[in-house]
């Protein structure tokens, strides 16, 4: 039996927990005979640090936004260079992780932050890690904290992503454009135009990003209730405060929704619906283009949802909302302009067509071929059955 770890971040969920699940989900019902464990460096390390950096996160976001921001950008995302990174605590992880190694015994591993696969790839370079280790990407690029030396294949979300890896020395052997791991019960959809609006049959729209309290919603809120020719499903998550205080106004055209547990729920709910507003998460925006619903983002938080934005906007992928403008006109703008519609549809089959891997199949099929490597002669024939490449050319 083959045995794979999965190294999120913290136990708090997040896009991380949501790849990993993923992933972890997809070969539970594609391969036989395999065990899967999805652990934290940080509890393993300290519990109760991992509890203190979760809990200061959210604090630091909520009341020191700007200064988050800055700290991000130029110390975790630098492109080119790590060097500015704090070096003291390496050794503390580094030796747990060698340590979780020893005591599990994988025979493949998967970092969906970029923080264990760092300690990773330092102990690939010591020598002190053999095992297989593949990066899953979360957001649409790659910050300076990935380990790259070392790691035996990258699950990349954009083609830009793949450049910048290549741009390194020596060029990453596996590289694989995939886009950001989606859940297998998110199944794909069928985008269904609107060239008008009828009072008795609105527009649903879902409405995320409100259950963690964070994100400038107030105003969105207040333009929700005055925009009545579209019926909003607001996502609640855990926050029962925000779930009451939308109940409380007793509006028609919106529907406040509790934690969805199931899967087969929220799918249904993107089945039912003509677009989503939200918040620039990876994993998010990578169920909206899964299911072909146009996005409208309200707001992004500081450090990694800003620089999904500085992407996703140029891409064409999603639509950035003004605060300045009325909600109701800019929804009716977009998703009545058969042109933009067209465009935008092209600009989601254009990134679709980009990715190596297509589908569920050729994920398990690439994910195999680093679990149980082949010999030359047998990999040389299945990449000439691809249509994608296993790896870069030397």
């Amino acid at each position: 039996m083959k045995k794979i770890l999965f190294f999120p971040h913290l136990r708090m969920q997040s896009g991380h927990h949501q790849a990993a699940e993923a992933l972890m989900d997809l070969l539970d019902k594609r391969l036989n005979d395999i065990e899967m464990k999805k652990i934290d460096l940080f509890t393993e390390t300290n519990s109760l640090l991992e509890k203190t950096i979760a809990k200061g996160y959210l604090k630091w976001i909520r009341h020191a936004p700007a200064s988050y921001d800055f700290v991000y950008k130029h110390i975790f995302n630098d492109t080119f260079s790590n060097e500015r990174q704090f070096k003291w605590y390496q050794p503390i992880f580094m030796r747990k992780m060698k340590q979780i190694i020893e005591r599990e015994q994988p025979d493949l591993i998967f970092c969906t932050h970029s923080f264990p696969s760092s300690m990773l790839s330092k102990l690939k370079l010591k020598g002190k890690c053999q095992i297989p280790v593949i990066n899953v990407y979360t957001d649409f690029f790659i910050n300076s904290v990935w380990g790259r030396e070392g790691i035996d294949a990258h699950l990349l979300p954009t083609e830009a992503s793949k450049k910048t890896l290549m741009k390194y020395k020596p060029i990453p052997k596996h590289l694989a454009i995939s886009g950001i791991p989606v859940h297998p019960d998110i199944t794909g959809k069928t985008h269904r135009h609107r060239t008008s609006f009828d009072a008795t049959d609105q527009p649903t729209v879902i409405v995320a990003g409100g259950n963690s309290g964070l994100g400038c919603i107030d105003n969105l809120f207040e333009q929700l209730k005055l925009s009545k020719s579209f019926r909003f499903k607001v996502l609640c998550g855990n926050n029962k405060k925000l779930l009451e205080e939308i109940r409380s106004w007793n509006l028609n055209h919106i529907e406040a929704m509790p934690y969805l547990s199931s899967r087969d729920d929220m799918n249904e709910l993107y089945n039912q619906s003509d677009a989503m507003i939200t918040k620039p998460g990876g994993v998010t925006v990578s169920e909206g283009i899964k299911k072909n619903l146009p996005m409208f983002i309200h707001s992004a938080l500081p450090g990694q949802e800003e620089i999904n934005m500085e992407y996703l906007v140029p891409a064409g992928l999603v639509f950035e909302l003004s605060s300045n403008n009325s909600l109701e006109k800019q929804l009716q703008h977009v998703l009545m302009d058969e042109t933009l519609m067209q465009r935008w549809q092209q600009t989601v089959n254009q990134y679709q067509q980009q990715r190596d891997i297509k589908n569920d199949t050729e994920m398990v099929r690439f994910i195999e071929s680093i679990l149980n490597p082949m010999s030359e002669e047998n990999l040389a024939e299945v990449k000439s059955e691809r249509r994608y490449l296993y790896s870069v050319p030397e």
